[in-house]
């Protein structure tokens, strides 16, 4: 517990040190923004000094500085008498020829600076507007640019701290699975003793074999489980076979107002898989199918070869999934069951993607009339 106040604590003092120096970098910038503003007001003082110079010059004034302060100024300037632009500095000819665009840009540099006054005769006046430099337009923008490294610097941090969590959630259902097999284990094996001392005594033997499936079933269960969170063993088994295994014990294990049908190619189709991950795929999508049908309709189970690859499809004839939620129902959490963990088919998607190197996608689906789901593996050839 104080470790992890600790480690909060922690937390929080670099987010309060990390917006101190996000603020203090912010205010330097706005404080060389305001310095550089002046200068150039200082520049344009002098522009406006040199302007006057030349404008008031005779043959024998010698123009040197005055000129030289004019042609070196890199700030975009307009010279205005009476409402009418008489001179242009630094300005695009293409702005300077075009009437709107020239009054477009006069009225943007009447926006970002106060006008100088010259005074080029008693009582006659010109008004100079000028914007702001290239350097200085850089550093206004220069926040903003800051701003936008550092959300980005933000949301790959939370990224790498949500997927540091969910990595740890992970590991903890892995172990909290492999522990329930573990338990699994023992009334288990004392089952198996119970059904062998049963054989021994004068009861219906079908009874004893219906133990013996359920149990066959439950050791499935339990292998199923103690794989997660490691790296199966893939074999090459026949893709049919294996599936319909999977069919009949569930086709068995259902009321009969689900009429089942398989469909699938006479011949073996070899896949690298692990059967026991592959029957809890087809249980999965089987048992999604029933829940979404209420438990009575027409489920079909079909098997396709396409080229390199090999298709399962699971059909229903059930409520239909949104277009918008084809992607969403493979997400852990999303159930549409009251009582349901919203974890089958995220399950079934790491299964068939990350063991298998397969996909599983929503094929098709019509509200009210039913849903396609299909797996594509790659043969072994």
């Amino acid at each position: 517990m104080k470790f992890y106040k600790s480690r909060n604590t922690s937390r929080w003092i670099i987010i309060f040190a990390s917006f101190f120096i996000i603020s203090l970098i912010l205010w330097n910038t706005y404080d060389f923004f305001k310095i550089f503003k002046n200068e150039e007001r200082i520049k344009m003082n002098l522009w406006e000094k040199a302007q006057k110079k030349v404008n008031n010059a005779s043959e024998t004034t010698d123009l040197e500085l005055p000129l030289q302060i004019l042609s070196n100024n890199s700030i975009p300037v307009m010279v205005v008498e009476n409402d009418s632009v008489i001179n242009t500095v630094h300005i695009d000819e293409e702005i300077v020829k075009d009437k709107q665009k020239k009054n477009a840009f006069l009225n943007s540099l009447k926006n970002q600076n106060e006008p100088i006054k010259i005074e080029y005769a008693p009582g006659k006046f010109q008004k100079l507007y000028y914007g702001n430099s290239a350097l200085l337009n850089k550093l206004k923008y220069y926040p903003i640019a800051l701003l936008l490294i550092i959300v980005l610097f933000v949301g790959l941090v939370y990224n790498f701290y949500r997927s540091t969590k969910i990595a740890t959630q992970n590991k903890l259902w892995a172990g909290m699975a492999k522990e329930t097999a573990h338990q699994i284990g023992t009334p288990l094996s004392s089952l198996i003793g119970w059904v062998e001392l049963l054989k021994t005594e004068k009861i219906d033997k079908t009874i004893t074999v219906e133990i013996e499936r359920d149990i066959e079933r439950l050791k499935t269960i339990t292998d199923r489980f103690s794989k997660i969170g490691s790296e199966p063993k893939l074999e090459n088994k026949d893709i049919i076979e294996e599936t319909l295994q999977s069919y009949d014990y569930l086709q068995s294990r259902f009321s009969k107002q689900v009429a089942f049908s398989f469909e699938a190619p006479q011949k073996p189709i070899v896949v690298s898989m692990n059967p026991t991950l592959h029957s809890w795929t087809i249980e999965n999508l089987v048992k999604n199918a029933i829940d979404a049908m209420k438990g009575k309709g027409e489920l079909l189970v079909s098997i396709e070869e396409e080229g390199e690859n090999v298709k399962i499809k699971v059909s229903d004839t059930g409520k239909g999934i949104p277009k918008k939620q084809f992607k969403n129902v493979f997400e852990p959490g999303y159930t549409t069951k009251q009582r349901g963990w919203g974890l089958g088919l995220s399950l079934t998607k790491r299964i068939v993607e990350e063991y298998h190197k397969g996909t599983i996608k929503v094929l098709n689906s019509e509200i009210g009339k039913g849903t396609t789901m299909q797996i594509n593996l790659k043969k072994n050839v």
